[in-house]
């Protein structure tokens, strides 16, 4: 690949996701066992918000814990609760150095009273009217779930004559999404595999999508970097002829 020229990127009202990919299979890799797996990808994330800050991205989206997550191990579960909750510790006051709003969204009830308090408090901490970067974390979190739940909304409004059925629009259903954005402009997922996982289903119609091999541990500031500069260069029509 060429030289990157991403240190003039300015990418101004562009919403971005990740799907945080690979950190069993790096901890597998490493001999390691895959809570270090989950440490090691926290480090990731704190390089890649000050690279999204530095080119001026609107919104940053990670896709930290799916509703599917679940069905994972008590022990491993656990480990990503304690994380959880150490993360914010020791990123929280950067984060508020950088000027970034820090937002997690999804079904994170189940996670327990000790992790909401501290997502609470990050929230409130972080609540600047105009920050440098919008940090999303999706914690609990399931595309669909969210689509169903915005259409219960919605449905009780119309039931109560509180919204019109001609009223319903794209924004209407933006209003009543759990995601705390409306169309995404690209998504990029690590580790290889090449799948959404119900992350986002709503505002990835017109997406750009970059998959990569790099499992998300050893994702660099660099390769974002050119995630970001590759989509800076792509002719986007959204369904019109060029």
């Amino acid at each position: 690949m060429a030289k990157s020229k991403n240190s003039s990127l300015n990418l101004q009202g562009i919403n971005a996701a990740i799907i945080m990919d690979g950190n069993g299979r790096w901890a597998k890799k490493n001999a390691l066992n895959v809570t270090s797996g989950h440490e090691r990808g926290v480090d990731v994330v704190k390089k890649i918000v000050e690279s999204a800050a530095k080119v001026k991205l609107e919104s940053l989206s990670l896709y930290a814990f799916s509703t599917e997550n679940w069905s994972r191990p008590k022990k491993e579960i656990l480990g990503i609760k304690k994380l959880i909750i150490k993360a914010i510790d020791s990123q929280l006051p950067e984060l508020i150095q950088q000027e970034v709003r820090l937002n997690f969204f999804g079904d994170y009830s189940s996670f327990g009273e000790t992790v909401i308090d501290a997502i609470l408090d990050a929230e409130r901490s972080t609540a600047f009217e105009d920050p440098k970067l919008k940090l999303n974390i999706a914690l609990g979190y399931g595309g669909r779930a969210d689509i169903i739940q915005a259409t219960k909304l919605i449905a009780n409004k119309i039931k109560l004559d509180k919204l019109l059925l001609e009223e319903i629009s794209d924004e209407t259903i933006f209003k009543y999404l759990k995601a705390p954005i409306n169309d995404l402009d690209l998504l990029i997922r690590t580790g290889g595999d090449q799948r959404i996982s119900n992350f986002l289903l709503y505002h990835l119609a017109y997406s750009e999508i970059q998959f990569t091999e790099t499992l998300w541990p050893d994702f660099t500031e660099e390769e974002f970097l050119q995630c970001l500069e590759a989509f800076s260069n792509t002719e986007r029509r959204f369904g019109k002829r060029s």
